[in-house]
């Protein structure tokens, strides 16, 4: 009989869908395989928009339960990653209070603006937070909440992000962990722990926030009835991964420790996230003004980044012309684009395409009102977007170089988007930098990693190759 595989589970929860993934090293690698994957849709229910956690709990467990059947695999523990800023509010007896409102909901449109308006130095708020103040926060979701839904407030016990939340039902500790926590607006980073003058200034009980802990932090083990229903051991740990999905992602990144302080990362997909992993944060009102944030890291530091729209562009325009009756895939359109070059670069941040009804009708307005050319072709259309992330990447780059003591010489791209060569062709022309690529599935596999370090089947990451 064969000898079972220690395996470490990642749970990896996206904004349209989600999997469970297992990992397990043999002979100093790191193997992957995807057990089950399931859709994630947000749900308009009345005045809001939710995430089905029901429904999502439901389906990781449908995962878990598949892997745990597996007769060669071990499972040792289990590690939940999530997009940043939502949460939910449970009572004093583990109820859940409501389900999670998205961040795209539009109750907290104008909090932040109001924030600043009412006599808040944003240079002084910055240098507590480090993050960029934005409405989609946590900071301004509990602000409406406090107008809206006072009494959920008042009965709540404790704050659960959403990789919390999840981690919470299935081991029952009560903990949140660094990188999710410093999405929030409400952590200060300098002390990597809870803002309590701000968080008293907003009227909240700080007793509300859990205690954060660090990534390769066991939270706790399984909940005896909970590994019952999934057919595993009571001994298997819940780990604290870095739960914020972009923070797994980076630490997969194949940078050296030598050249870490002048090789850049993006974490291309949906969103682009440009930056560099740092000690410690910088908190300068001209790292503000740059659209710079201090999210925490993996390694208990900061990843100095940007958030700038990528892929968006081009998953939209394909859903968009899918709809019409035009099934192209994402490879055909790239190879379109090569064939096609257009000189039109468009500023891939503006407002105007963050939720068109047609994002091919958005860039051909963008167009005209600069007076722009209008991309004719599909090849046109899509060239256009992924030279003007390019040029958005170069203009990060600069950006970054006036803040840091040394420039940066090397970008790495992980993530889906390191699959297009076209773009990272681009970005080394636009940047005049070396491009390199490292893995498409670096969020699962950033994931594993830290697992299989708490496990103590590693003692750092560079122990084990991975793909």
């Amino acid at each position: 009989m064969k000898q079972k595989k220690n395996t470490f589970l990642a749970i990896d929860f996206g904004g349209g869908s989600g999997r469970v993934m297992a990992g397990y090293i043999v002979d100093g690698q790191l193997q992957t395989e995807e057990i089950h994957r399931f859709k994630n849709q947000q749900v308009r229910i009345g005045l809001h928009v939710y995430w089905n956690f029901p429904s999502l709990f439901a389906e990781m467990k449908e995962g878990i339960r598949k892997a745990a059947e597996r007769p060669d695999l071990n499972i040792r523990s289990i590690g939940i990653d999530t997009w940043g800023v939502d949460f939910a509010l449970t009572d004093r007896f583990c109820n859940l209070l409501s389900l999670p409102v998205s961040y795209r909901d539009r109750r907290t449109e104008g909090l932040s603006q109001a924030f600043l308006n009412d006599g808040c130095d944003p240079d002084a708020h910055y240098a507590e937070a480090g993050v960029q103040t934005m409405d989609i926060n946590t900071l301004f979701q509990l602000q409406a909440m406090q107008r809206d839904q006072r009494s959920l407030l008042d009965i709540a016990h404790r704050l659960l992000f959403m990789p919390d939340l999840f981690s919470f039902y299935l081991c029952g500790c009560y903990s949140c962990e660094y990188t999710i926590a410093s999405t929030s607006e409400l952590l200060d980073a300098r002390t990597r722990d809870w803002n309590v003058p701000l968080i008293r200034r907003l009227g909240l009980r700080p007793e509300l926030f859990p205690t954060v802990i660090m990534p390769g932090t066991k939270r706790g083990k399984l909940i005896p009835c909970v590994a019952e229903e999934l057919g595993l051991s009571c001994e298997v740990d819940l780990i604290a991964v870095g739960s914020h999905d972009t923070q797994s992602a980076v630490f997969a990144a194949p940078i050296p420790a030598e050249e870490a302080a002048t090789t850049a990362f993006i974490s291309s997909g949906t969103w682009s996230l440009l930056g560099i992993d740092l000690p410690e944060p910088i908190l300068t009102p001209e790292a503000r003004k740059a659209g710079f944030s201090n999210e925490g890291s993996v390694s208990g530091g900061v990843n100095f980044l940007q958030n700038i729209t990528g892929l968006w562009f081009l998953q939209q325009l394909q859903a968009e012309w899918q709809r019409r009756g035009d099934c192209w895939s994402y490879q055909q359109l790239v190879e379109m684009a090569e064939q096609q070059p257009c000189a039109t670069v468009i500023d891939v941040d503006d407002a105007a395409f963050s939720s068109p009804a047609s994002m091919e009708q958005a860039i051909a307005d963008y167009c005209q009102r600069h007076q722009l050319a209008v991309p004719e072709s599909v090849g046109e259309m899509c060239y256009c977007v992924i030279n003007s992330l390019a040029q958005r990447y170069a203009k990060g780059i600069r950006q970054l170089n006036g803040l840091l003591p040394e420039p940066v010489r090397k970008i790495c791209v992980i993530g889906g988007g390191s699959r297009n060569a076209l773009l990272n062709r681009l970005t080394a022309e636009a940047t005049g930098l070396e491009v390199y690529t490292g893995p498409a599935e670096a969020t699962a596999i950033g994931n594993l990693l830290v697992q299989a370090i708490a496990m103590g089947e590693i003692s750092n990451k560079n122990e084990a190759t991975y793909c």
